[in-house]
């Protein structure tokens, strides 16, 4: 059983996988942080200097100057804000991730068939070279295009 997880684990697809993996959890807390710290402040300002991870609800029905405060009480609240700065973090992740398939997709060159190098006998049916002027098999003179 231990050999099967060794040949199971080593698959080149399963260590794509965790490498992709471990990537994509670094690539969301730089995504957060962009979210955080860069975006959300100039929307906050622009909004009336809002900090939208002090959005929240009371559920406890106390008033509390910020979202640490209410904690440090342990009253029961509502993030809303907080809520707001996940959805963001996913939008921009969700369409930065569109964008990386979109350029890979673009990267990668469409196969085309290759052109046949052989045709049909018209009369035997055997598949003969396109140069041919007479099938090999039944000597029927070819037509020429």
């Amino acid at each position: 059983m231990l050999k099967e997880f060794k040949t199971f684990a080593m698959r080149g697809n399963v260590v794509d996988m965790a490498i992709g993996i471990i990537i994509g959890a670094a690539f969301g807390k730089i995504v957060s942080s962009l979210v955080a710290d860069v975006i959300m402040p100039p929307v906050g300002m622009l909004l009336g200097n809002v900090n939208f991870t002090n959005l929240f609800v009371s559920l406890s029905g106390g008033s509390y100057a910020s979202l640490d405060a209410a904690r440090a009480a342990g009253a029961a609240t509502i993030n809303y804000g907080i809520f707001i700065n996940t959805i963001v973090d996913f939008v921009l992740v969700a369409f930065v991730m569109f964008l990386l398939v979109k350029g890979m997709n673009r990267m990668q060159k469409a196969e085309t068939p290759a052109a046949p190098a052989t045709k049909s006998c018209p009369e035997c049916l055997s598949e003969i070279p396109l140069g041919a002027k007479r099938c090999a098999h039944c000597a029927v003179v070819m037509a020429t295009a």
